[in-house]
């Protein structure tokens, strides 16, 4: 607000984020005389408890989830309540939003502690520790509808969106319109959102989200109200996309008291628009959040991006771990599929690790292709989602090729150049023969040998490769930084004189000219639990001295807005506990150490 002032501006957009949904963020903007671009306050708290709004949209005859929605906190009477509506059920803060304090939980005996964890993450994230249980519903799919009010009285419906691809709750690809909805089930589902909005008078832009049990298909008897998110959603560009409507625009044009530009009947549905977010994430790590210095950060550059990051900036444990969106717009969903997959597969980061690689295998995944999506789908096909373990003959090609390519620039480079005689200490002269050279890299501790024979035509700064090795051969040319492997481009970097970087396919294939050691200690085979990056200890389960079975919690560690347990990595005894809840602690830290129960 300070700001604000201080530049004469008469309104200020909240952006997306929680801020946008804080009505005394609103009230404060109305006080001071500027003009907040969103809703109401009134209609803001209206809907930002999810308790309060369950009961209001019922009102408009709007179906909800079966559940308890009341005030009682009790743990027991929530664990009765529990027990009433049938296992699994879904623990949800009531203030919340994004997946923070949100637990599915499937039998009774789990119920205390994700209750616990889901109330502190809640106090947390909003201030506020209040949950409410709802069935969970199986085969569920996440369809929502982006909403418009004015203040002329006008409420419109900008068609669906399809958020079922998610991870802990977070959405990773979202589409519109949703696969498999028909022309009924949209129509019956729009206007129940319609309906919720004016239930509070809404102005601005705002998302109705429902759950749908797709066991059977989208129907329309079928699809619950879950919760109003009162601002614009992350995944707006799909809906921008399909209908060509500005959103931020309409929301400038109804925060000046404008009315809304189009009728419904004149806002359009057309093609197919996907959007995949890029999280700073390891999803081989358990998909622990990734933090550092972006040193390399390229972005595909025939597809709209949103991202608030650069090269050389920083990604910290401060905030969440998205850092772009990529967005395609197609004629249909599977020419969106297969553009969105490219580029994902175009994305190069390092040394922060990244999704992309993770998203591009879902969105060639069979089951996304054809439409089968729910909320499961991520936990149901993990094995085939995560990078295999198996280096490609193409990244290894392209590593030897990049070392082979930096050897001949280097020579080429040097002064009085006669046949580059030492091919940069790598290339020996054969007489009547192709230059060959035999290096090896090493990946994950395993070496592989490689042979580079020269063809004619290699020398200068653009040079040609045979690399063979025990996946056979294939042709590399090119230059350093740009190795094209079989006809096919593929990005590599040196960032050092002892490592390769190959960029396959979205993810990051890191090759070592030398055989590595490894990382010293903190691995689970000595029982120290170490952070895997910073953050802050709010909870410790155990204490010294407790004795503690194979993936019992010890240490909570919260970072990037998500909790993280640190759990013992074999039955023993907490023989050290070094933190107490409340600390800040660094990447590394040894956090607490568990000793091996001595056989008897």
């Amino acid at each position: 607000l300070a700001v604000a002032k201080e530049a004469g501006a008469t309104c200020i957009h909240p952006g997306y984020g929680f801020l946008s949904e804080n009505a005394e963020f609103a009230d404060a903007c109305a006080a001071a005389g500027i003009v907040f671009v969103g809703p109401p306050a009134s209609a803001i708290r209206a809907m930002g408890l999810k308790d309060a709004a369950k009961a209001l949209v019922e009102k408009a005859s709007v179906p909800v989830v079966p559940g308890y929605h009341g005030a009682e906190q009790d743990a027991g009477f929530l664990a009765g309540e529990a027990e009433r509506i049938g296992y699994p059920v879904l623990i949800k803060a009531v203030a919340g939003g994004g997946g923070k304090g949100m637990k599915k939980v499937d039998n009774a005996a789990d119920f205390a502690d994700a209750l616990t964890s889901a109330q502190r993450e809640a106090q947390n994230a909003f201030g506020d520790a209040r949950v409410l249980v709802e069935k969970y519903v199986l085969s569920p799919r996440h369809v929502e509808i982006q909403v418009f009010g004015d203040s002329h009285g006008n409420v419109v419906h900008l068609h669906e969106r399809d958020c079922s691809l998610q991870r802990r709750h977070q959405k990773v690809i979202e589409e519109a319109p949703a696969p498999g909805m028909d022309q009924a089930t949209r129509d019956a589902v729009t206007a129940a959102a319609v309906r919720a909005a004016r239930a509070v008078d809404y102005q601005g832009a705002g998302t109705i989200e429902f759950i749908a049990d797709a066991s059977d298909g989208l129907k329309a008897d079928r699809i619950w109200f879950m919760e109003m998110n009162t601002r614009l959603q992350v995944e707006h560009p799909v809906t921008e996309s399909i209908t060509g409507v500005d959103l931020v625009e309409w929301q400038l044009r109804v925060a000046a008291g404008q009315p809304i530009p189009l009728a419904q009947a004149d806002i359009p549905m057309k093609g197919w628009a996907m959007e995949a977010r890029l999280y700073a994430e390891d999803p081989a790590n358990g998909f622990l959040p990734s933090i550092g210095r972006l040193d390399h950060f390229v972005m595909p550059d025939d597809i709209r991006v949103d991202t608030g990051v650069m090269q050389g900036g920083e990604v910290s444990q401060f905030y969440d771990p998205m850092i772009a969106k990529l967005i395609v717009h197609e004629d249909s969903r599977e020419a969106a599929a297969a553009r969105l997959a490219d580029a994902c597969r175009d994305v190069e980061v390092w040394p922060v690790k990244t999704n992309a690689g993770f998203m591009a295998r879902c969105l060639d995944h069979p089951r996304f292709v054809e439409g089968d999506v729910d909320t499961g789908f991520i936990a149901a096909e993990e094995g085939a989602l995560i990078a295999p373990a198996q280096v490609s003959v193409r990244a290894l090609a392209a590593a030897a090729g990049q070392i082979g390519l930096e050897a001949d620039a280097a020579a080429f480079d040097a002064p009085d150049n006669v046949l580059a005689p030492a091919r940069a200490g790598l290339f020996g002269f054969r007489l009547n023969a192709a230059p060959q050279a035999h290096t090896a890299v090493h990946h994950k501790g395993e070496a592989h040998a490689l042979t580079l024979t020269g063809e004619p035509g290699w020398f200068g700064r653009s040079s040609s490769f045979t690399v063979g090795g025990a996946f056979g051969s294939a042709h590399v040319y090119g230059e350093p930084g740009l190795v094209v492997v079989d006809g096919r481009a593929v990005s590599a970097l040196s960032p050092d004189a002892e490592r390769v970087l190959v960029f396959d396919g979205g993810d990051v294939v890191e090759f070592r000219r030398r055989k590595s050691s490894g990382p010293a200690g903190g691995s689970a085979s000595d029982g120290s639990l170490r952070a895997p990056m910073p953050g802050k200890i709010v909870a410790a389960p155990a204490k010294a001295g407790d004795v503690v079975t194979k993936g019992q919690p010890v240490v909570v560690l919260e970072a990037m807005k998500m909790e993280h347990a640190l759990t013992a990595p074999f039955d023993g005894v907490v023989a050290e506990l070094n933190v107490a809840v409340g600390d800040q602690v660094d990447a590394g830290a040894v956090l607490a150490v568990v000793k091996a129960a001595e056989a008897s």
